[in-house]
This record gives structure tokens, C-alpha cells and sequence, in this order.
């Protein structure tokens, strides 16, 4: 679809990019020609990505462990990847956190754990690039991925639906504040994928193709190609004029049903604590292998 240099000599930077989403897009920015950035807590899975990649399509894919809730240690890793190489051209807030629940049974702590990730730390890595951008006279593009939710709601994400909603926001602001700069700034907002962390998350006991194909109109889930190649047009140079615009991937899902969750209304409280232990032993089975 692609020329294979279309890329070549951009550096990106893809939160996430150890894994699901954030490592297909990483891999196809990289066999275009990218230098390619991945960040995430866990450094074991980010060298394992960087190594299994670079095996397969040569170049380059350097690994920043890093909590993107911290913005002293976001703007740390910015300036560690402006010191070695210059600027980046692209970035991909990819990172996320998503769990479903019944808004009543939320603590704190889970709201915390959703909107420290999705709206703060994501505007943490947009600031921290974005300044310096600015400040060098650079030019840029940025890159979000957001949900379906941030049109239509969704129970049952309540967190995540209003995180989403204010990087949404934001891709729209800084679209008009940072134009005069060159930085340009869209959104995909992506249906179901098969990727396996949210899939445990939001889909416990069922499988992302069981829960997703069946409720879409093309009576399918997302093919990892489509997001990959959406992602990169959205980088690449030649649209220049393409900003401020969150695009839905979703084989028109969002406009043929209610938002997100809506089914799950019908659960009893015997779904809810089944749903819990599932997602409970899936969080600590991640928390054992960092």
C-alpha cells in the first residue's frame, strides 16, 4: 500500500509500543524506514519487542521504560530522545488502561488508575514533545488513539470514556493552537482489534472476535493492517492540511448501535463478581511478569 522508504528517516515515538496496538504500528513505522521510539513500564517487554522487530526488518527501535503518570520522568524521556538523534517528527499516544465496571462499584483508586494513564499522561508526552517542537522551530505530527465513546458514551467505561473524551478535546485544541507552528494533531478511534491485555479487560470470558464480530455491521472485527496503515498515512507527509480530526475505525459500529457497553445493562451481580475475579487474576498474572 505503502512505497517501503515512505518513512524513511522519521523518527516516532509510539506509547504502548511494547505491545498490542502500539507494537503493530511501531513494526510497520519501522519497515518503512523509521526510527522508531517505544515507551512503556515494563523495559523486559519493550527490549523484547525492539529485539523481535529489528530482527525482522533491520533499522532501528530504541526502548524507554518509563510511567507515563509522571511528567517529570515523560519530559526526562523526551529530552533523552531529543539528546540522541534530534527531534522527533511523529508521536502515537497509544498507552491505555481500560477495565469494565459498574460506575457504583468504582473506587478512587480505579478512576485514578484509568485517568492518570489516558488523559494525564497522554497530555503529559503531548506537552513534553510538543514544547519542543516549538522551541526548535520543528514541525510535527501527533497521533492519538481514542474510542468510539467519544461521541456516543459508554456505561460500564465510564473512566475511560471521559479520559478519551478529553484527549479528543485536546486533539481538537491544539490543532488550532499549534497550526501556526506546523504541528498538526488527529485521533483514530478504532473498533474492536484482537489484541489480548483489553480483550481479558473488557470482554472477560469471551473472546474480542465473539463479542465484536457479532454486533458489527461488516460482521467482523479489526484486521491489524487497517490500523497500521491508518497510523501511518496519519504520520507521513503529503496531508499536511489534515488536522484536528478524530477518524473512526469501526466498520460503522458507532453509528449502527448504542454506545460501547450498553448490552452488558442485563448482567446480575453474579456477571459483575465473575467479571471482577477474571479481570482481578488477569492484573496480577501482568503484575508477576514485570
Amino acid at each position: 500500500m505503502f512505497r517501503p522508504d515512505l518513512l524513511k528517516g522519521k523518527r516516532i515515538l509510539v506509547t504502548g509500543g511494547g505491545t498490542g496496538l502500539g507494537r503493530e504500528m511501531a513494526e510497520q513505522f519501522l519497515a518503512l524506514g523509521a526510527t522508531v521510539h517505544i515507551c512503556g513500564r515494563r523495559k523486559t517487554v519493550l527490549d523484547e519487542t525492539a529485539a523481535a522487530l529489528t530482527a525482522r526488518h533491520g533499522g532501528t527501535v530504541k526502548t524507554h521504560a518509563v510511567d507515563i503518570r509522571d511528567a517529570a520522568a515523560v519530559d526526562a524521556m523526551a529530552q533523552a530522545v531529543w539528546d540522541d538523534g534530534g527531534p522527533l517528527d511523529a508521536l502515537v499516544n497509544n498507552a491505555a488502561g481500560n477495565f469494565i465496571s459498574r460506575t457504583e462499584d468504582l473506587s478512587p483508586r480505579g478512576f485514578d488508575a484509568i485517568a492518570n494513564i489516558v488523559l494525564h499522561g497522554t497530555f503529559y508526552v503531548t506537552q513534553a514533545v510538543g514544547k519542543r517542537w516549538i522551541a526548535g522551530g520543528h514541525r510535527g505530527s501527533v497521533v492519538s488513539i481514542l474510542v468510539t465513546w467519544v461521541w456516543t458514551g459508554s456505561p460500564y467505561v465510564v473512566p475511560s470514556a471521559m479520559s478519551k473524551a478529553g484527549v479528543h478535546v485536546m486533539t481538537q485544541s491544539l490543532a488550532v493552537e499549534w497550526a501556526k507552528f506546523g504541528i498538526r494533531l488527529n485521533a483514530i478511534a478504532p473498533g474492536p482489534f484482537p489484541t489480548e491485555g483489553m480483550g481479558a479487560r473488557l470482554n472477560p470470558g469471551q473472546t474480542v472476535e465473539e463479542r465484536g464480530a457479532a454486533k458489527n455491521p461488516t460482521g467482523r472485527i479489526g484486521r491489524m493492517e487497517e490500523i497500521r496503515n491508518l497510523a501511518t498515512f496519519l504520520v507521513a507527509d503529503g496531508c499536511e492540511w489534515l488536522t484536528g480530526q478524530t477518524i473512526a475505525l469501526d466498520g460503522a459500529a458507532h453509528l449502527a448501535s448504542p454506545g460501547g457497553f450498553f448490552d452488558l445493562r442485563a448482567w446480575s451481580d453474579a456477571d459483575w463478581a465473575r467479571a471482577r475475579d477474571l479481570i482481578k487474576a488477569r492484573n496480577e498474572q501482568d503484575r508477576a511478569g514485570r
